[in-house]
């Protein structure tokens, strides 16, 4: 669970730090846009608070339910949270080798124009994007796994954060050391194992529910890797492993990474089409 928390803050606040960072860079460079760091700030505030209060809002909401009813809602947190980090990753694939330019032209219309509050809204998109979901991904995997005290949470989400500053920093470089690039497909693939996790462990819970069916395991891998043991379970914590799954968790590992192999082919085609289309 420490290191779910860990790479989740990590990987969310380096996406942040990474949006805020162009805005800032853009701003400082470029005289006419001088009076947009206030705004920047205002819309990190925004964006933070938007953050913290969905964070409320869903630490109260098992207070208003009990028994069956919280199992459920936890259960489709934990599905949620799945869906949302497929989601971020192929956006993200999709959308961020054109993101600095976006965001540079959003200034620079500022910039003319006069409506700095484009700034802010930028910004706090960026925050309140990144820590919601940093939020419901967190949720989801308390929901999912063992509980922990809070001061192991608090304690992984600094040393998350502080290492996103440390990869930030790094990742400024200019790919001497480490490429967005590498930095992205590297956690894309931690991030579809993850989600991976969440799924089996959601599904997991809804046959627990008694929504889906029991059944005996198709094979058992433990004389290999007990998922009950330490380094088996942080496996399965990362991964969705199963030493001796049944044919509902077979189903769902097929579906899941049948769904991830077409989303990406479907990617490539659609870049491979306008590629096409211009050569031409």
């Amino acid at each position: 669970m420490t290191t779910q928390i860990l790479f989740i803050v990590w990987r969310e606040s380096v996406e942040a730090l990474l949006v805020i960072g162009i805005l800032n860079a853009w701003i400082s460079h470029n005289a006419a846009a001088s009076n947009g760091k206030r705004y920047l700030w205002g819309g990190i505030l925004a964006g933070l608070v938007f953050a913290v209060a969905l964070a409320y809002g869903l630490l109260a909401a098992p207070e208003l339910m009990s028994g069956e009813s919280l199992e459920y809602f936890q259960a489709a947190l934990v599905l949620i949270a799945a869906c949302l980090i497929v989601q971020m990753a192929f956006w993200m694939r999709k959308h961020g080798r054109d993101i600095k330019r976006e965001l540079r032209e959003g200034v620079d219309e500022a910039a003319r124009t006069g409506r700095w509050w484009t700034v802010t809204i930028l910004a706090a998109i960026a925050v309140a994007r990144e820590g919601s979901e940093t939020v419901v991904f967190l949720y989801g995997m308390f929901a999912a796994g063992p509980a922990v005290s809070t001061l192991t949470v608090v304690g992984a989400a600094a040393a998350g954060f502080a290492l996103a500053l440390l990869t930030y920093g790094v990742l400024q470089l200019g790919g001497k050391v480490l490429s967005w690039r590498l930095f992205f497909s590297v956690t894309e693939a931690l991030l579809l194992l993850l989600a991976c996790a969440l799924f089996t462990t959601g599904v997991g819970d809804l046959a627990s529910l008694g929504l889906l069916p029991y059944m005996d395991p198709v094979w058992d891998t433990s004389f290999v890797l007990d998922d009950m043991s330490r380094i088996g379970g942080i496996v399965a914590t990362l991964t969705g492993y199963r030493a001796m799954p049944d044919p509902v968790t077979v189903a769902v590992w097929v579906v899941f990474w049948g769904d991830v192999a077409l989303l990406f082919a479907r990617g490539r085609t659609r870049e491979a089409t306008p590629a096409t289309a211009a050569s031409r």
